[in-house]
């Protein structure tokens, strides 16, 4: 299989650094095709803006999405953003590995997603009508794929579990789970996530590679997050809202998951 590992982390030498190579020799091993986008070593850019779409009309204000979808159809995006749109076509699973800054990935990966998932690619594709709303939320052109957060996180488990200050785990990465991972049509697995990782040992990070080097061994037979497909008949479109009597009596995040 080929894999795409997305790495955000500023230091080689760190211990996100020491799990992407790890990653990268347990692929290898187990007969994978792996590549690596090292955002801080490729010096990425992060933010989308109107040199991402060289050739647009330059007497006309910039539309980030209008602008996007003309350069992804006439093949005159910025070279970097193209180039990452063809490792995720030939990945057939992708893996994001960042360490939890604020509740959310670094900035660099932030802008790794919005200028890499250009209109056209990754979203406004597919018929939009009354019956359906776009090929997304479990269809798209990721269909067929799989997904995987690989996670590191000062705080510990607890301070993440259904009592933490923190909130769930599940509940603080749904919005990269669900609205960047699954939007596009991919399978997602449950995370993978290191906790209290300042005060991780030899011992701890032995015991870590080995859950790690499992979940990875069962990247391909790990359940997908159950997540309800947009088309599915769960939905009442286009107001995208659960019909009634689908998972009675929940709200927020948990109701979107069978």
């Amino acid at each position: 299989m080929n894999v795409l590992l997305v790495y955000a982390h500023p230091e080689p030498t760190s211990l996100n650094g020491s799990l992407k190579d790890f990653t990268v020799q347990r692929l290898q091993a187990a007969g994978h095709t792996v590549q690596v986008s090292d955002l801080y070593a490729m010096n990425w850019k992060t933010t989308l803006d109107a040199d991402d779409a060289p050739e647009r009309d330059r007497s006309r204000p910039f539309d980030a999405s209008g602008d996007s979808k003309l350069a992804y159809a006439q093949g005159t995006q910025a070279a970097d953003i193209a180039a990452e749109q063809a490792k995720l076509l030939w990945a057939d699973a992708l893996i994001l590995q960042f360490p939890l800054w604020w509740f959310s990935m670094p900035a660099i990966l932030k802008g790794w997603v919005e200028r890499v998932y250009a209109c056209g690619f990754a979203y406004g594709v597919g018929e939009h009508s009354d019956s359906r709303w776009g090929e997304r939320y479990g269809e798209g052109k990721m269909k067929g794929k799989r997904a995987m957060l690989m996670v590191t996180t000062g705080g510990w488990d607890s301070h993440y579990s259904p009592r933490g200050i923190n909130g769930p785990i599940d509940d603080v990465l749904f919005p990269i789970n669900h609205g960047i991972l699954y939007y596009p049509g991919f399978e997602v697995v449950p995370p993978f996530v290191a906790y209290r990782v300042g005060r991780m040992d030899e011992a701890t990070f032995a015991a870590t590679c080995e859950e790690l080097g499992t979940r990875l061994d069962e990247l391909w037979s790990t359940r997908p997050i159950a997540y309800r497909q947009q088309n599915g008949g769960d939905y009442e479109i286009p107001a995208l809202t659960l019909k009634e009597g689908i998972a009675s009596g929940l709200e927020g995040f948990a109701a979107h998951i069978r």
